[in-house]
């Protein structure tokens, strides 16, 4: 897969973020709805409302608009800033915006009708699973990565594999609910019983990494 997302605008004149947002959109209900191999170019553009040359002038193919309709899904909740570690800001604080940000991108329904999808395709085309676990879960995963080698790095805890701590993080907030909403026997977490959920989980989290000395 190309690493570029979308072709260089040239000289001149941005890109129309507005028709961009437009294709995004357009792009997360036509594979939602209708999957991956039945969403045609010609279709994202029409539910658009744009020309198909637009679509292309953004987006190279469809394997990098579908990977641009992730990214752009994970971003809407974690934005790139969330794992940043600012000065003067706890760790806990930093920890448990990443917490709520995550267990409400899993729990949205355009996340689990995607994982839904994926598990479906999966099997018929690594290719695809592939795209979408870069584009996505790995995303997410060298963002915290990154972080809890900052949090480290300043002695707030003591992580010397962050990449498994990342991957704990994340199991941790999935937990058996999510896992009972994918299956179509449970009820998204909100509210009140979210926010005790999320808190429960960075404070195991902080236990379990906190320094021996402290």
């Amino acid at each position: 897969m190309s690493n570029n997302l979308s072709t260089p605008s040239g000289p001149g004149r941005p890109k129309d973020l507005a028709k961009r947002q437009a294709i995004l959109d357009a792009a997360k209900i036509l594979f939602l709805s209708k999957g991956y191999a039945n969403t045609s170019m010609d279709a994202v553009a029409a539910e658009a409302g744009v020309s198909k040359l637009t679509v292309y002038s953004h987006f190279n193919d469809k394997e990098t608009l579908f990977a641009a309709a992730v990214m752009a899904k994970c971003e809407e909740q974690l934005p790139t800033l969330f794992f940043e570690l600012p000065d003067g800001i706890a760790v806990e604080t930093v920890l448990l915006n990443i917490a709520r940000g995550f267990h409400q991108l899993i729990n949205s329904d355009e996340s689990v009708n995607l994982h839904r999808l994926m598990m479906t395709l999966g099997s018929q085309d690594p290719k695809l699973s592939a795209i979408f676990f870069e584009a996505g879960p790995e995303r997410v995963l060298h963002g915290m990565e990154g972080l809890l080698s900052k949090v480290n790095q300043s002695g707030a805890l003591s992580i010397d594999k962050p990449r498994n701590a990342a991957e704990h993080f994340f199991c941790l907030l999935k937990g058996a609910g999510n896992f009972r909403l994918l299956y179509g026997c449970g009820e998204p977490v909100t509210g009140d019983a979210a926010e005790a959920h999320v808190r429960e989980v960075v404070g195991l989290f902080m236990r379990a990494y906190r320094p021996e000395s402290a």
